[in-house]
């Protein structure tokens, strides 16, 4: 048997539930199915775990050839997350990433989407400096992406937005080529979770490479409706 009330929601019969042997609560609130983000403490208490944990990495050349580890720059709280490759002489002797040539670029591409650079949060796939700058090698990148979307899932962004080859490698393969894959929204799974993606050159490629702005330039673009698009703030 059923009741119908007047805000024409449907019922059972208390009776009918008691016949069943189990306990229920009826609220007329609806159920909260999705849970808070984590607060700034948690986040906070993450990051500092997960920074240990490179920290402690065992037997890493890069790590050898280090000064310091590079950890982060920005906002943990923002709704957009960068990934860069690693870092250079300079960001190995201040201990931040981006903060070199391609880092006074990067300032340059945000500005021009009328992005803060401190309103966004920014890491590099591995975080100690490559010997003589060069590319991370593959097992690298491999063991390296492990604490990388660990470093996701705390941040948490809204938009995931890779720049440069090693990051796409870290996150989706070597299969694959940037200059096919770039400039388009992809999906990315971390721990049961999707992020928006978007590939995208590195800055200090377009230093080498000058006549590849302009396909940067649409891309950041790309960025900007999508943010304005989820009415994100940054």
């Amino acid at each position: 048997m059923v009741v119908k009330e007047k805000n024409q929601n449907y019922i059972m019969n208390k009776d009918l539930i008691n016949s069943f042997e189990i306990d229920y609560i009826f609220d007329n609130k609806p159920i909260k199915r999705y849970k808070n983000k984590p607060t700034i403490e948690n986040i906070t208490s993450n990051l500092k775990n997960l920074k240990s944990k490179i920290l402690n990495i065992n037997n890493c050349d890069l790590k050898k050839n280090a000064k310091q580890i590079v950890f982060s720059d920005g906002d943990f709280n923002s709704s957009v997350m960068i990934v860069g490759e690693g870092p250079g002489q300079k960001e190995d002797d201040l201990g931040k990433p981006f903060v070199g040539d391609a880092g006074q670029l990067l300032n340059k591409m945000l500005s021009a989407i009328n992005i803060k650079r401190e309103n966004i949060y920014i890491t590099n796939v591995v975080n100690f400096r490559p010997p003589n700058n060069r590319k991370p090698e593959p097992a690298e990148i491999n063991r390296y992406s492990e604490f990388l979307r660990e470093h996701i899932s705390i941040i948490d962004p809204k938009i995931l937005i890779l720049m440069g080859s090693t990051a796409m490698e870290a996150l989706f393969g070597s299969k694959i080529k940037i200059s096919k894959e770039r400039g388009m929204w992809k999906e990315v799974i971390i721990s049961n979770k999707t992020y928006l993606t978007m590939i995208t050159f590195h800055p200090a490629y377009l230093l080498r490479q000058a006549d590849q702005k302009k396909y940067s330039w649409a891309d950041l673009k790309e960025i900007r409706k999508k943010i304005d698009r989820l009415k994100l703030k940054v």
